[in-house]
């Protein structure tokens, strides 16, 4: 039997593109948007295309009322889960001092909030089946890296990858896997003008993450190859968080490093 997922805020970016890549590796599909009609069902199109079963299901995760009829509507649908992938978010940033309580609601209910009980129903359905599925939570590099304006966005995905670990104790003997991802930069559509493209000469790698890119790693992750892996945070972030204050320029005569290329064998 074809395993089923359900990925909430599909409808764009890794969401999107993880929908499709799960798809053309077997699964059927639930697709949530919580705006976009039009481009949950343009994924939908893409993932039938590959051959998989997909159901368009609007939900707002910052809501747990919302939050309980997807699952109804899903498992209704399907009738079981053996995966969630919880990538719905939303990436708002001001200065500290200037944070205000509406802000500060909307992270976290949708960010945080949507993470922990979509993966409580999730898990409940698992168990209720004896199905051992997997749960992967979706973090960030800002759950380590301190961005400026980030105080509401980087502690609440640092608290959702740590959240993974406590589930990933919790639901083991269940046989349930709970795994997170933590990716940086990826360029899910900015505008050429906007300023966060200055980022990508400070990325070692110096380009942004693709989609597809990290729909693969989701991909890998969830499969039987990584069985024994639970509780763990992946970094996928080009490197972005490795350079620090690099002091040591200060300090080194590059041109004759730059000298040496030329004999390396």
């Amino acid at each position: 039997m074809r395993k089923k997922a359900l990925i909430t805020g599909s409808g764009r970016g890794i969401g999107r593109a993880t929908a499709v890549e799960l798809a053309r590796r077997g699964w059927d599909i639930g697709i949530n948007y919580s705006r976009s009609i039009d481009a949950a069902f343009e994924v939908k199109a893409l993932v039938e295309a590959e051959g998989a079963e997909a159901v368009v299901i609007k939900a707002d995760v910052g809501k747990v009322s919302e939050i309980n009829r997807m699952f109804d509507e899903f498992y209704g649908y399907f009738g079981k889960i053996d995966l969630l992938v919880n990538n719905a978010g939303v990436s708002l940033f001001k200065p500290f001092i200037s944070v205000d309580e509406q802000m500060w609601d909307t992270i976290t209910d949708i960010d945080w909030k949507g993470t922990y009980f979509c993966a409580q129903r999730a898990a409940q359905l698992m168990i209720k089946d004896n199905n051992p599925g997997v749960i992967l939570n979706m973090s960030s590099n800002q759950k380590d890296g301190c961005w400026p304006t980030s105080s509401v966005y980087g502690p609440t995905k640092a608290a959702v990858a740590k959240f993974t670990k406590h589930i990933a104790m919790e639901l083991a003997p269940f046989g349930i896997r709970a795994v997170a991802i933590s990716p940086g930069y990826t360029d899910v559509g900015w505008p050429k003008e906007n300023p966060v493209h200055e980022a990508v000469d400070k990325i070692p790698l110096k380009r942004f993450a693709e989609p597809a890119e990290i729909a693969r790693v989701i991909a890998a992750l969830v499969s039987a190859d990584f069985a024994y892996m639970t509780g763990s945070c992946l970094d996928i972030d080009g490197g972005a968080l490795l350079p620090i204050i690099t002091e040591n320029d200060l300090n080194t005569d590059w041109s004759s490093v730059e000298a040496t290329k030329g004999n390396a064998k």
